[in-house]
C-alpha cells in the first residue's frame, strides 16, 4: 500500500537521524533510494529522479537562500542588523517583541515566498534574540509561522493562485476572503506556539556562521534609516513587481522590466550590491571585508543547501512512484462536504508528498467537478485547498529542513515545532472557511 510506504520511510528516517545520528543528506537520500526501488522505479532511471528532485528544489532555493544569506551577513558584520533589531526592542520593548515580528512577517509575507521572506527577516531576528537574551524561538517562531500562513493562504503565491486559475475564481476576492481566515489564525498561532511548554522546553543556539557574533557600540552602527532601507529595499521590488502585475496585468509593455527587477534572485543580486556599497565603503569598511562576509555565509549554507536538496529528492520520488495517483483514485467518490473534502485531498497529499504546491494542484484537479456542481463560492474552495496544503509538514517536505537548520533543531524537535504548527493552521483555516461559507450564506451572498 502506497501510504504505508510513505509511514515506514518517514520512519526509517527518523530511525537513521534520531537513534543512529546520521547526516540529514545522507539519510534523505538513503531512504529515498530504498523507496523509488519499492515503488517499482526503474533502476536506471533512479539517479535521474533523484538529480530532477535535487535540481529542482536547488535550482528554485539555492540563489535565494545564498544571496539572502549574504545580505543578512553583511548587515551583520557591518552593525546594520543589530541597528534594526535595537530600534524594535527600544520601541516595542521586550513585552511586544513578538508583536513586531509577526506584523513584520505577515506585511511582507504578503506577497513574498515563504523562503524569500525567511531569509530576509532571519538575520534582525537572530540579531534580536542576542540583544534581548530571549529564546531562539521565542522570537524565531512567530515569524516562521506567520510568514507560513501568508505563504499557504493567500495569492498572489503560487499554490493559491495556480488552483484560482484552475477554478476561474478571482485574485482579488480569493485574497480577501483568506486575509480574513488568515490574519487572525496566523497570529492566533505565532503568539500562542512559543508559549506551549514543550516548545518552551527547547533552547536551541543560532547556527555558527549566519550571524555576528559582534556586539556594536551606537557609534560603531549604520543609522537606522539606511539599515531600514536596505532590508526594505528586495521588499518593495519583489512587492512591486506583484502590484504591478496586478494593476497594469501582464501583457503590458513594461512587464517585462519590473517582472525581471521583481524576480527573487534578481531582486536580492541587487540588495546584496546595494548592501556592499552602503555597508562597505559608504562607512569605511573595505569591499575585502564585504566580500569576507559573503564568504562566511556562503560556508555556513552549505549543509544547509545540501540538506534541502536531499528533501528535494526524496520528494520527487515520492511524486514519481505514484502517491498522488493512489490518493487520486482513493479519494474518488467519496461523498462528504466539498470543502471538506477538498481541504481533506490537499492534506493527504500534503502528507504522503510534502510538497504543498504539488498537493494543492493534484488536489485542485480531483476536486474541479465539485466547484460548479455544489455552488460554493470557488474562492472558498480554493482556500480550502490552499489550507489543507500546509498541513502536517514533516520530513518530506524541503520546507521542513530549512525551518530545522536555520533554527539548529533535533528532526524531532522540528517535528514538535513545526508539524504542529502547520496542521492546527490547517484545522483553523478549514474552520475558518465553513464559517464564511455560512456567513456568505446567511447575507445571500
Amino acid at each position: 500500500m502506497p501510504l504505508l510506504v510513505v509511514a515506514l520511510s518517514v520512519v526509517a528516517l527518523l530511525f537513521l537521524m534520531t537513534r543512529l545520528k546520521l547526516n540529514g543528506f545522507i539519510a534523505l537520500l538513503l531512504v529515498a533510494v530504498v523507496v523509488a526501488v519499492v515503488r517499482g522505479i526503474d533502476l536506471e532511471k533512479i539517479p535521474d529522479v533523484l538529480s530532477e528532485g535535487v535540481g529542482g528544489q536547488i535550482g528554485d532555493t539555492m540563489l535565494v537562500i545564498g544571496l539572502g544569506a549574504m545580505v543578512g551577513r553583511v548587515m551583520g558584520d557591518s552593525g546594520a542588523a543589530q541597528r534594526i533589531a535595537t530600534t524594535m526592542s527600544d520601541r516595542f520593548g521586550d513585552r511586544w517583541v513578538q508583536v513586531a515580528m509577526v506584523v513584520t512577517a505577515m506585511l511582507i509575507g504578503v506577497t513574498m515566498f515563504y523562503e524569500v521572506a525567511f531569509v530576509i527577516i532571519v538575520p534582525v531576528a537572530f540579531t534580536l534574540v542576542r540583544v534581548t537574551g530571549k529564546n531562539l524561538l521565542w522570537i524565531g517562531l512567530p515569524m516562521s509561522i506567520a510568514l507560513s500562513t501568508m505563504h499557504s493562504f493567500l495569492p498572489p503565491h503560487p499554490g493559491p493562485t495556480a488552483v484560482a486559475a484552475m477554478f476561474d475564481a478571482s485574485i482579488g476576492k480569493t485574497l480577501f476572503f483568506g486575509l480574513f481566515i488568515a490574519v487572525p489564525a496566523g497570529a492566533l498561532i505565532a503568539l500562542v506556539w512559543p508559549r506551549l511548554a514543550f516548545v518552551r522546553r527547547m533552547n536551541p543556539s543560532i547556527p555558527k556562521g549566519l550571524v555576528s557574533d559582534r556586539a556594536f557600540t551606537d557609534e560603531e552602527m549604520p543609522g537606522v534609516g539606511w539599515s531600514l532601507s536596505v532590508a526594505l529595499f528586495p521588499v518593495v521590488l519583489i512587492a512591486g513587481a506583484s502590484v504591478a502585475e496586478m494593476a497594469i496585468g501582464e501583457h503590458h509593455a513594461g512587464m517585462p522590466l519590473v517582472a525581471f527587477l521583481g524576480s527573487a534572485p534578481v531582486a536580492l543580486l541587487l540588495t546584496l550590491v546595494l548592501a556592499a556599497w552602503a555597508f562597505g565603503p559608504r562607512i569605511g569598511r573595505s569591499l575585502k571585508d564585504v566580500a569576507a562576509s559573503c564568504s562566511d555565509a556562503a560556508k555556513a549554507m552549505a549543509m544547509i543547501l545540501l540538506v534541502i536538496g536531499a528533501g528535494g529528492a526524496f520528494k520527487n520520488v515520492l511524486v514519481e512512484g505514484g502517491i498522488a495517483d493512489y490518493i487520486k483514485e482513493l479519494t474518488h467518490g467519496w461523498s462528504i462536504s466539498p470543502i471538506l473534502l477538498a481541504w481533506l485531498i490537499a492534506a493527504i497529499l500534503r502528507i504522503a508528498l510534502g510538497s504543498a504546491t504539488v498537493a494543492v494542484t493534484t488536489a485542485a484537479g480531483i476536486a474541479a467537478p465539485l466547484v460548479a456542481s455544489s455552488g460554493i463560492h470557488p474562492e472558498l474552495m480554493v482556500l480550502a485547498i490552499s489550507c489543507g496544503s500546509i498541513a502536517f509538514s514533516h520530513v518530506n517536505d524541503p520546507g521542513f529542513w530549512m525551518f530545522k537548520e536555520y533554527f539548529n533543531l533535533s528532526v524531532l524537535d522540528a517535528i514538535k515545532a513545526r508539524t504542529t504548527y502547520t496542521t492546527v493552521l490547517a484545522v483553523l483555516g478549514l474552520g475558518g472557511v465553513f464559517a464564511m461559507n455560512a456567513a456568505l450564506s446567511g447575507l445571500g451572498v
